[in-house]
């Protein structure tokens, strides 16, 4: 088994991925496993702003949402020793992308749009699958965003059924591999 706390890991690793993908329960355990930090780019900007997600899309709708999401993005990048949950559209801007090419080792929590809409059926917390058909609509988001989650991810791991440890395991295999070969971001 690889060191976890291994010297030569990424100081930042970011987990990008749809809703429902595992991206906080995952990004916990594998801080502890690394002895990092845990952040949530989604908690980060309620604390910041003190209203949930939901508020700032219905006052500021998704634009304004967004804006938030990349100031604390960028602010977060800087700190050194993070594991980073970030929100599921956090890809869709540019300047996001690079950021998180740039300051960290990108790790894309892959799943199924099926599997996603299974998991997050009863959260009413996301406003962006508060529609008449959630699977249609994570479907869609899918069809966007998989394409831009790949081209910023040093690392793709399938989330499919296996249980968060085994997930962490293989972003672990994934953080040596790349520390290995020099091709991860230090």
């Amino acid at each position: 088994m690889p060191n976890a706390k291994s010297h030569n890991i990424p100081s930042n690793v970011f987990l990008v991925g749809l809703m429902g993908a595992g991206k906080s329960t995952v990004g916990r355990i594998l801080a502890r496993r690394l002895g990092k930090r845990f952040v949530d780019t989604d908690h980060e900007i309620e604390k910041r702003n003190g209203v949930t997600i939901p508020v700032i899309f219905e006052i500021e709708g998704e634009a304004g949402f967004r804006k938030r999401e990349q100031e604390v993005l960028a602010d977060l990048a800087q700190e050194p020793g993070l594991v980073l949950s970030t929100g599921g559209g956090i890809v869709l801007r540019p300047e996001n992308r690079e950021v998180l090419r740039e300051q960290g080792f990108v790790v894309y929590l892959s799943a199924r749009p099926e599997l996603l809409a299974e998991r997050t059926r009863h959260d009413r917390s996301r406003p962006l699958l508060n529609v008449d058909d959630p699977l249609a609509r994570l479907r869609e988001l899918h069809a966007v965003r998989d394409p831009l989650y790949r081209e910023v991810a040093h690392a793709i791991v399938e989330t499919g059924r296996g249980a968060p440890q085994q997930v962490v395991q293989a972003i672990i295999v994934a953080l040596t591999k790349a520390s290995k070969t020099d091709t991860a971001c230090a």
